[in-house]
């Protein structure tokens, strides 16, 4: 697949590694020399200096013959551009495009992003997909992420597992016999700076992180397993009112009117607007960094704090200072990718990567064939992929143990009429089953070769 990306930050250089490691034909454009020159150097890419809105320069990347084009440039104009030139010069088949002022999305503007006006295919607003992410970590005490497939019917999870874990040195096999009602399946355990997909031989140590794949209604359970009994967070404060402190708040008056929730916002003419948008959050002025406005905050009796400020620093301290002052549980929003190794040895308990979230959404998209979602783990180490198995699929008709899948994939989830089935090797896939299935990097190209010619994915 030929892909033309447009901006060579983080996000661009994440995208472009998760794809050329695929071997897709992959070129980067950016106005930044430096960029392009790193970019070039560390991956099997074409990088190109210019403005990626220009005519010119898409047509000098390729755009004539391009699969698709990826706008993640700094700037929302220049994406929306560069997707209206792809499309009217080119006719590039599919573009997607970052948008982050929220003053495009409403509502009322719904018919801006059209054929007939301008075509993008897929909008990714990275505060939104951020604030839709913490919301559903707030759901699950305990998760360090939490990940909705299948119409909502199976949720990815992942948590660290400590020394005080019920079922650390248990080998996978004994907790299926241990619990052997429980739609629940290990798909990756991160240990160190290694990913790995478990055996039924395998143990979790403390230290690991786990991810597993669980039926929705089965999670409370399988974390009251792993040592998880805390309940739902009642009393939460955000620092942070910008968009993703803003919409994370809406979002959660909305959904769970019974809240408690105090949010803190620095400008004292921003914390006004955002108190006319709430209908019952308590709204203060000052600085997550003051102990004194975190005790009118309460919140020695909060059970979580979310950090979502445009400050990593800030954002770190403020956590940490509430957890000093008696917060349960604290989340943090950080940009920098050489924090988080570091911060969850300080106290911090969640990390929000905007960056790993916003990928994610646009992998979906790039991925060939019947695919419904995709998410990126542990810095692109490996991808939850979900898909539709259907006639021609080689994993129809015969069980799984028979089934020669791709070294590094595991299937952690069947849906099938509405059920979630937790697959063992008797499991026989049928027609029209819901697939989650776990591949690490280096088979992602593997599984989708095997879907795009068994699975009717184009």
């Amino acid at each position: 697949m030929k892909v033309i990306i447009c901006g060579a930050g983080q996000v661009g250089y994440n995208i472009a590694r998760s794809l050329a490691r695929e071997d897709n034909d992959i070129t980067v454009i950016d106005q930044s020399e430096d960029l392009i020159r790193k970019l070039s150097e560390s991956l099997d890419i074409k990088g190109l200096i210019g403005y990626a809105s220009h005519p010119d320069v898409l047509e000098q990347a390729g755009a004539a013959d391009a699969d698709m084009l990826i706008a993640v440039t700094a700037s929302d104009e220049v994406n929306m551009v560069a997707c209206q030139v792809a499309h009217a010069l080119f006719n590039v088949p599919t573009k997607i495009a970052r948008v982050r002022h929220q003053g495009y999305l409403q509502p009322m503007w719904a018919d801006l992003f059209s054929r007939e006006n301008l075509p993008i295919d897929v909008i990714i607003s990275p505060e939104l997909e951020v604030a839709r992410a913490i919301g559903r970590r707030l759901k699950v005490p305990g998760a360090t992420d939490v990940i909705p497939f299948a119409g909502d019917r199976v949720y990815l999870v992942s948590l660290k597992a400590d020394a005080a874990c019920p079922v650390v040195n248990t080998p996978l096999a004994q907790l299926t016999e241990l619990f052997p009602d429980l739609t629940l399946r290990i798909v990756a355990i991160i240990r160190g700076d290694r990913m790995m997909v478990p055996t039924p031989r395998d143990q979790i140590l403390p230290g690991d992180q786990i991810y597993f794949v669980a039926d929705r209604e089965h999670v409370p359970r399988a974390m009251a397993i792993f040592g998880f009994e805390e309940r739902e967070a009642r009393r939460i404060v955000v620092v942070g009112g910008g968009n993703i402190g803003l919409f994370l708040t809406v979002q959660l008056e909305k959904l769970q009117p019974r809240l408690n929730i105090k949010l803190i916002e620095a400008d004292r003419h921003r914390a006004e607007r955002i108190a006319d948008r709430l209908s019952h959050s308590l709204v203060l002025s000052g600085s997550g960094l003051d102990p004194d406005l975190l005790g009118d905050a309460n919140i020695s009796h909060a059970e979580t704090i979310v950090t979502v400020t445009n400050d990593d620093e800030s954002n770190i301290l403020s956590a940490l200072l509430a957890k000093r002052l008696g917060c349960k549980r604290a989340m943090a929003l950080v940009n920098n990718p050489t924090y988080p190794p570091l911060i969850s040895s300080l106290g911090v308990d969640v990390v929000i990567n905007p960056r790993a979230v916003t990928v994610s959404r646009i992998l979906q998209h790039v991925r060939r064939g019947r695919i419904h979602a995709v998410y990126s783990l542990h810095d692109g180490g490996g991808e939850i992929i979900e898909a539709d198995a259907l006639e021609t699929s080689p994993l129809v008709g015969r069980p799984l143990r028979d089934t020669a899948l791709p070294p590094g994939v595991i299937i952690g989830a069947v849906v099938r009429d509405g059920k979630v089935m937790a697959p063992d090797g008797d499991t026989i896939i049928k027609v029209r089953d819901r697939i989650v299935l776990f591949a690490l990097a280096d088979s992602i190209r593997k599984v989708e070769k095997l879907f795009s010619v068994r699975l009717e994915f184009f």
